[in-house]
């Protein structure tokens, strides 16, 4: 039997396992937010990161892609390689998959689904909500070991792009961390 993973942030543009199909769509009823700090790949723990999460929100889409993996062998490889890089976010889900945005039956269900949690007991790198100055500003400034924390926001921006889906929270913040990084160049 197939397994089938879903990715919304950086699985979009490199999924870093073996797979046999992948397809275009998105789910229903989550909204990504850069709600998760990240202090292994793109921040540190004195100055972390912020990455992508899914939160609940009725009616609205989150799109992405779902990669299908089909031997044993590599649905073994590919969760042992996601559940190291994946390690700061603590939930797994499954999840419906849409590929038609009129469709009423899914083309793909169970998708799991990497989630870091609001739970701080549980995850102790979840940042929350923040003000669009404060998430640009942190996103600005943050490096880690992956390099910087911006490049891993206009990469989601132009992965976005380049599968035709639009994410106006990611589009109006990387246009934010331009605008920052202009200002920083101009008055150095």
């Amino acid at each position: 039997m197939a397994m089938w993973v879903f990715g919304y942030g950086s699985l979009i543009w490199k999924a870093g396992f073996h797979f046999d199909d992948r397809l275009v769509g998105f789910i229903k009823d989550y909204r990504r937010v850069f709600y998760q700090g990240s202090t292994d790949h793109r921040g540190t723990p004195e100055y972390p990161g912020r990455t992508v999460t899914l939160e609940p929100a009725k009616g609205e889409v989150c799109s992405g892609v779902a990669y299908k993996i089909i031997r044993k062998e590599n649905q073994e490889a590919a969760l042992e390689y996601l559940e190291v890089r994946e390690k700061q976010y603590d939930m797994k889900a499954y999840v419906d998959f849409f590929t038609e945005p009129t469709a009423s039956t899914p083309a793909v269900s169970n998708a799991l689904v990497y989630i870091a949690s609001a739970d701080k007991k549980l995850n102790k790198n979840y940042l929350g909500p923040a003000s669009f100055e404060e998430i640009a500003n942190q996103i600005v400034h943050a490096e880690g070991p992956s390099g910087p924390n911006r490049d891993y926001l206009f990469k989601l921006e132009t992965a976005l792009i380049q599968i035709g889906c639009e994410d106006k929270h990611v589009s109006d913040l990387a246009s934010e961390v331009r605008r920052i990084l202009l200002k920083e160049e101009l008055t150095t």
